[in-house]
């Protein structure tokens, strides 16, 4: 039996007030950390809810300046665009991705024009833009490798070309990185940074994105490509492949499922980690948050300091607006 006033180190001292439990914590979290997605879609006048997503929305290009005004309100510094393409416009070889007239490069044009100190990521995946759905072009049933890296190759050029600071290639062809990183440096952007969404898994958790985009794969599934679920040492390979191919950030996708992968990245590379939490992740939190099975509040917080704990510098979600709200309100010095 332990005598009153004998232990030496009583662990509950640094928990005994907030103040303490605020200056001791090991992890901190900061509006600065987030990329909030932004999902653009064509037309005048549309704010359109996703249904799986409850919400987040769709915008179309004059309806961005009130979102953006309230993420630069909040503190969000970064946004990562994706489009929803129109059926007319995909085909099997993503030849409006490079349209520099597209939808994309209007919302960059749009965003670096009336929000120039926004920093602009954009997504460079043909999966938009394919009959397919896929994120390359398809030969025989196949998606091929090397024409989808030239594909992508002319797409970022078209997203820097319209003003992108950095580019985000999800696809998760061989070789991507450096075909893009070679083509930016011949182009002379030799400041643009590129995303690598280099741990990117098939996994269960992107349907409610794949609604929102309408980007579903029409046939077969994305196993050929993503990783593997199942594979932890995978991830390090990708990731320092696309290190020394020329990558400024590595992306785990997705995040809150795959901690150990994101840890590993951060013991693994030199360059800053991202952690994406998915649709899916963010579907899971809201649909429990509305049953009161869960204080949504509470969980949000909780999984967006758990990418931080395991080593995330950047962390990509659907609830950056609102975490970074509550850190404004409530850590105003932070």
């Amino acid at each position: 039996m332990v005598m009153k006033g004998q232990l030496k180190r009583r662990m509950r001292i640094n928990r005994a007030h907030a103040s303490t439990r605020n200056l001791v914590a090991e992890s901190q979290l900061h509006p600065h950390d987030f990329i909030a997605p932004l999902f653009i879609v064509h037309g005048t006048a549309v704010k359109e809810e996703i249904s799986s997503m409850p919400d987040y929305y769709r915008y179309s290009i004059d309806q961005l300046s009130t979102e953006l005004e309230e993420l630069k309100i909040a503190g969000i510094q970064s946004v990562l665009l994706f489009v929803k393409e129109e059926d007319a416009k995909k085909d099997n070889t993503g030849a409006y991705a490079a349209d520099p007239n597209g939808l994309m490069q209007c919302a960059i044009k749009y965003i670096k024009n009336y929000y120039p100190k926004f920093l602009i990521l954009t997504d460079v995946a043909l999966d938009p833009y394919s009959i397919y759905g896929h994120d390359g072009i398809v030969i025989d049933g196949v998606v091929v490798n090397d024409l989808t890296v030239d594909a992508l190759v002319k797409m970022a050029l078209s997203h820097v070309a319209a003003g992108a600071d950095w580019v985000a290639p999800s696809d998760m062809m061989d070789g991507r990185v450096a075909a893009i990183r070679n083509a930016l440096n011949d182009a002379g952007y030799h400041n643009t940074g590129i995303l690598a969404y280099s741990a990117k898994y098939a996994s269960s958790l992107y349907g409610p994105f794949r609604d929102a985009l309408d980007s579903a794969p029409g046939f077969g599934d994305k196993k050929t490509y993503q990783m593997d679920p199942r594979n932890r040492s995978e991830g390090i390979s990708e990731a320092l492949l696309d290190e020394s191919e020329g990558a400024d950030m590595l992306m785990v996708k997705p995040g809150s499922f795959y901690l150990d992968v994101v840890r590993d990245l951060s013991e693994n590379c030199s360059c800053p980690i991202a952690a994406y939490q998915v649709s899916g992740e963010y579907a899971m939190i809201k649909a429990a948050g509305a049953k009161q099975w869960i204080n949504e509040h509470d969980v949000m917080m909780e999984s967006l300091i758990a990418f931080k704990r395991a080593g995330s510098n950047v962390i990509v979600t659907y609830f950056a607006k609102r975490a970074a709200q509550y850190l404004i309100d409530n850590y105003p010095n932070n």
